[in-house]
């Protein structure tokens, strides 16, 4: 064993630890979890704890279910919440093979094998996300309205505020475990959170996000109220993203930023840039993967409904932020279609390589969108060679169908899967009569 390992099984006995959650995520993006005694981890660290692979999503036929799943003792955490009796630690696994082989259809692989694509390139990959998500009053009736916590606004400071109290409480918890939040604050919707991550590696930040949901939702239930990621539940208050900062380094040199260049962004930051807006609408099926997160990206909302980029420009895809001065390191792009339900793994890994073909295939940058493009009509979009993203779920398979980026980045298996798994959501979604048809039709046909 090595450090790592040594090093958890002490920590197991100072820290009193009698119960260990291996941590994983399926192809979905749902967090999976199964615990076992401190005297069983030494044999998971060498061989990983077995388990049936075809009862997860995404993960196996079921002539090839064995699976194993190795805990990665660098993500070794006592989870916080539990503050009564013995404590209980979690750490993240990766899923392997009887033989010891990757299993092709783990998430985190995925991304670990693109992020191996660009190390062999010269670079690491960060990423920070600024997380939103609601807060309702008890566990929601599928049938019913949910009832936000509060009726403040963006920014709003309000006295003896639940949601002021529902951030401290998930922060503190978040930095406990290692994570640590750069800001927090209310959103534009009644109930609506937003918290910020630290910048970190993409792997880390990944871990950090399934991590996260997992603590707002104990830290919620805590407190008698209900958190949710879904990315659209309102349809007149703002849906909930995940506008993502991205950069590349090169060791410790910013890779986008070139001193002097316009918005100090070098060859390298515009080619990625490029990458992203070429490839989007066929990735989206992995940054927004619900048919309700279609509901979000619409033209009349707050996120963005089309392929375009810009400085300082809210209402592109692609913000390019100023950084300040003297501050190169800063520079990064933020990417605004991103929605909190995602797989963080698999939309990672698929912005990634979006990016890393630009820069491959030397794309060249289109002319920023300096207008506001909600605003603009389609004949002005068209004739500024500004594309729609896909309008609804049916849309982005379509267009996932044909992606080899795609196909290469996820993986035979897990690719396969994801239409799949995506048709079958599809058809039973439009084969539903909605409320509106009833609203608008039942009386007068």
């Amino acid at each position: 064993m090595g450090k790592q390992e040594d090093f958890v099984l002490r920590a197991l006995e100072e820290r009193d630890v009698r119960f260990v959650r291996l941590w994983f995520t399926d192809v979905l993006g749902f967090l999976k979890s199964v615990a076992v005694a401190p005297a069983e981890l030494e044999g998971a660290f060498a061989e990983g704890i077995g388990f049936d692979g075809s009862a997860i999503e995404g993960f196996a036929r079921v002539y090839e279910a064995d699976m194993l799943a190795k805990p990665d003792p660098q993500t070794f955490q006592i989870l916080p919440w539990r503050e009564e009796g013995p404590a209980t630690a979690r750490m993240f696994c990766d899923i392997v093979m009887p033989d010891g082989s990757p299993s092709y259809a783990d998430p985190r692989f995925v991304l670990k094998r693109t992020l191996s694509k660009a190390a062999e390139k010269g670079f690491t990959f960060y990423t920070h996300p600024e997380i939103e998500f609601y807060l309702f009053r008890g566990p929601q009736v599928d049938s019913e309205l949910p009832t936000p916590v509060d009726s403040a606004g963006y920014f709003d400071h309000t006295a003896q505020g639940e949601g002021a109290d529902f951030r401290r409480e998930a922060i503190t918890n978040l930095e406990a475990m290692g994570i640590s939040v750069e800001f927090s604050h209310h959103e534009g919707g009644p109930g609506q959170q937003e918290i910020d991550l630290r910048y970190a590696d993409a792997l880390s930040t990944a871990d950090n996000i399934m991590t996260f949901r997992t603590v707002v939702r104990e830290v919620a239930l805590s407190q008698g109220i209900w958190a949710s990621f879904m990315p659209k539940p309102f349809t007149e208050h703002p849906g909930s993203g995940m506008h993502t900062h991205l950069s590349l380094f090169e060791g410790d040199q910013n890779a986008f930023h070139e001193a002097g260049a316009e918005y100090g962004l070098s060859p390298v930051g515009r080619q990625f840039i490029a990458g992203l807006l070429r490839h989007a609408a066929e990735i989206s099926i992995v940054t927004n993967q619900w048919v309700n997160s279609y509901k979000r990206l619409v033209a009349t909302g707050e996120a963005p409904s089309h392929v375009s980029w810009g400085h300082n420009n809210r209402s592109a895809m692609v913000r390019v932020p100023m950084y300040k001065p003297l501050k190169g390191n800063s520079t990064r792009v933020e990417l605004r279609t991103l929605d909190t339900a995602c797989n963080p793994y698999l939309a990672f890994a698929a912005i990634l390589a979006a990016g890393m073909k630009g820069i491959e295939e030397g794309y060249d940058l289109p002319p920023e969108a300096e207008d506001d493009v909600w605003s603009l009509s389609a004949p002005e979009r068209h004739s500024l060679g500004i594309d729609p993203l896909p309008k609804g779920l049916d849309e982005a398979i379509a267009l996932a169908e044909g992606s080899e980026l795609l196909a290469e980045t996820l993986g035979e298996h897990v690719f396969d899967f994801v239409l799949r798994n995506k048709r079958a959501e599809w058809e039973e979604y439009r084969s539903q009569v909605s409320p509106w048809e009833r609203r608008h039709l039942l009386s007068v046909l």
